[in-house]
């Protein structure tokens, strides 16, 4: 592969993302949520009783950041957050009732969003775009674990005395 296709499929990736997201906020701005705070939502929802810690890797952000969205979440009724049995310092997030109705009217949204985005890629061609996807994911997980080893200390020398 040439370097002109590795960088245009670099920013094609990138802007398709942007778009995305910016469809998908436009229309669920009547929903009254935020981009931080739908993620959240959806990360719990998949994972309940997820850690704050743990959730603030997930979506890439800082701890304080996360702190603030489940504070929003918490008092609009959507999240609880509990005390971890093993470990008081560390808060485990769980769906409320509230949520489940959020989130499907978020899953609507994108379902028809998905749906439109579609209609006009053959099947095939959409089979072989998720499988290079997967491909890309899989090699950026990898590269991603290999950058949080701590690097390995080189022996130092030894001094002649």
């Amino acid at each position: 592969m040439d370097i002109q296709a590795r960088v245009e499929f670099g920013f094609a990736v990138t802007d398709v993302t942007r778009l995305l997201r910016r469809v998908y906020d436009r229309r669920t701005l009547h929903i009254g949520l935020t981009r931080a705070q739908w993620r959240a939502m959806y990360r719990i929802e998949r994972a309940p009783g997820l850690s704050q810690t743990q959730l603030a890797e997930d979506l890439d952000l800082e701890p304080i950041a996360v702190a603030r969205v489940v504070d929003r979440l918490v008092r609009a009724g959507l999240v609880e957050r509990r005390a971890d049995p093993e470990d008081r310092r560390r808060w485990n997030l769980f769906p409320l009732e509230g949520a489940v109705e959020v989130l499907g009217a978020l899953y609507r949204v994108g379902a028809t969003l998905h749906e439109e985005l579609l209609a006009s890629v053959p099947r095939p061609d959409l089979d072989t775009t998720l499988r290079v996807l997967a491909k890309v994911r899989e090699t950026l997980e990898e590269l991603d674990q290999a950058g949080r080893e701590p690097p390995r200390r080189k022996p130092r020398p030894k001094v002649a005395k």
